[in-house]
């Protein structure tokens, strides 16, 4: 394996932004690493309802795009020695579709291994969250997005009691264990990893046939990377995470800008059209400065003359017919002449339609027999 994906340590907090981005870049891209922890040991081995609830999770919670990881754990097994990590792509069984629950189940042990005792949980923990932290930070290093995470404890030993181990806490852990002294390297990567995961903890206590009791408990842990900003020359710094948000969501980011900024003009146009334009009618001929007001919706049309029903509403004028139609597409005015009697926009006879290209005052003349003018000043407020 290449360079960047030797064993992770905890890195430094991440800002808030950082872990917004990396929920994000979860989300984006789906699929999660699912650890299922089984206790080896005799005091646990899995009576029906334990099997009914691991069969249940395995049916109901996994999605298209998991990635499963099965670990068998008691002190004698080798998974878990120190210097193995259980969490490899090649021990994972890959979740596509319901034909993969047979597959999985299979690989659970549902008998307990009567050649093993105690149980060392604090080793166990300490391997299973540095490996997912570290298949995390593998992704990184390979710019491959990473995933939200969870275990699946399913164990009659406490999780996450503090170092050092005591008998108090958990009799069962061996007497040379690391994890009984607080001091030990061991000890103080475990609760380093305790502290900067960002574990979330559900436990449902299950009895056996003897009335003792184990825990089915799950952990799940939001999308994470340890995050190293290390000094550089010319008096720079050089940091993974934020780089790593870049690469991975500038793309959909850009396409979501694009298309959010395409939402609100079609918003916009969208309110436009439907909203009615209002028109001030001042008629010359008269004193009074504001005659009529009229409302005209897209589609819709005012005759100039005659009132007519097809209309949304007209503006009288001498005569009895129709002499042009002030029509409104879309965002556009036209008035179309009838042909019936003369009328003149902006001093201009107009005989076919017109495109009114200054809507804030329209002056419309439709002049009298003996070229007596009738003049009309319409404003329009859109």
């Amino acid at each position: 394996m290449a360079d960047y994906c030797s064993t992770v340590t905890p890195g430094q907090p991440l800002a808030p932004f950082q872990k917004t981005g990396l929920e994000l870049v979860a989300l984006l891209h789906g699929g999660r690493d699912v650890v299922l922890a089984i206790d080896l040991t005799e005091s646990v081995g899995l009576n029906d309802e334990g099997r009914i609830r691991l069969r249940q999770i395995v049916e109901d919670s996994l999605q298209p795009g998991d990635t499963v990881y099965i670990v068998p754990f008691a002190t004698t097994v080798n998974p878990l020695a120190p210097s193995v990590n259980p969490l490899l792509p090649e021990s994972s069984i890959q979740f596509n579709s319901k034909k993969d629950i047979d597959l999985i189940l299979q690989r659970i042990p549902l008998q307990p291994n009567l050649s093993v005792q105690n149980t060392d949980i604090q080793q166990a923990e300490l391997t299973i969250y540095q490996g997912l932290a570290n298949l995390n930070q593998c992704r990184l290093g390979q710019n491959q997005p990473i995933k939200p995470q969870s275990v699946v404890w399913t164990t009659d030993a406490p999780l996450s009691t503090k170092s050092p181990a005591t008998s108090d806490d958990w009799v069962e852990t061996p007497a040379d264990s690391p994890f009984r002294q607080g001091n030990s390297q061991a000890s103080q990567q475990r609760q380093a990893w305790f502290q900067v995961l960002p574990l979330r903890k559900r436990s449902y206590t299950i009895t056996t046939k003897d009335n003792k009791g184990y825990e089915l408990s799950v952990v799940d842990i939001s999308p994470n990377i340890q995050e190293f900003c290390t000094p550089a020359p010319g008096g720079r710094e050089t940091c993974l995470v934020s780089a790593y948000l870049l690469n991975q969501l500038w793309l959909p980011l850009s396409i979501s800008g694009i298309a959010l900024a395409a939402s609100v003009v079609i918003g916009i146009k969208f309110w436009r059209l439907q909203k009615k334009w209002k028109l001030a009618v001042d008629l010359t001929a008269t004193a009074k400065e504001d005659d009529q007001v009229c409302y005209l919706g897209n589609n819709q049309r005012i005759a100039i003359g005659e009132y007519e029903p097809s209309c949304a509403d007209s503006i009288d004028t001498p005569g009895p017919e129709v002499r042009a139609y002030l029509v409104r597409k879309g965002e556009k005015l036209y008035l179309e002449p009838t042909g019936e009697a003369t009328i003149f926009l902006n001093a201009k006879e107009v005989i076919k339609p017109t495109l009114i290209t200054n809507t804030s005052r329209i002056r419309l003349n439709c002049p009298i027999s003996h070229k007596q003018d009738y003049e009309i000043v319409i404003q329009v407020k859109k």
